[in-house]
């Protein structure tokens, strides 16, 4: 897995996922956050995990930006669109980026990077096996993961593990 560098612009909206991923944690749920860039770098829709410690294990960002573009943006600014996200999609927010047909994804830390991490921390595995994005939606551009800012993340997954939100 070769890392990603992002570009100043680039790293901005990673941060700004990261500081999504912390309120999600906050609020007692997963820590993600993902933000929807248009082609030309303007930041158009923002969101987080929502309602996934109630019990609806669906909201995440990902898919809740896919369905934003999908009613907010024609297909070619949608194309054009990136989603900048704390982790790798799963294979849920994979299928909706590929049907909306966004542009490219990237990401903090992969799929593959967070099952290590869980399974470090005695976490139990995700009842949805990891599927990288390019699997499930071959045609998406993905970057990632991010040295430096997937440690970050680790942190938080760390604190949702042992209940320290």
């Amino acid at each position: 897995m070769t890392a990603y560098q992002p570009n100043e612009a680039e790293l901005g909206h990673l941060r700004r996922c990261i500081e999504l991923a912390r309120e999600a944690l906050a609020d007692g749920d997963g820590p993600f956050g993902s933000v929807l860039v248009g082609g030309d770098g303007t930041m158009l829709a923002e969101d987080r995990n929502h309602e996934v410690s109630r019990g609806d294990e669906t909201r995440h960002p990902e898919f809740a930006l896919a369905r934003w573009a999908a009613s907010h943006l024609t297909a070619p600014e949608r194309a054009a669109a990136s989603v900048f996200t704390s982790g790798e999609h799963c294979p849920m927010c994979s299928a909706a980026h590929g049907w909306v047909g966004l542009g490219r994804i990237v990401y903090i830390h992969s799929s593959a990077q967070l099952v290590g991490w869980r399974r470090e921390l005695g976490a139990p595995d995700s009842p949805v096996r990891p599927i990288p994005v390019q699997e499930v939606a071959p045609q998406v551009a993905v970057e990632g993961p991010v040295t430096g800012l997937d440690e970050e993340m680790r942190e938080l997954h760390r604190r949702s593990v042992a209940g320290d939100a």
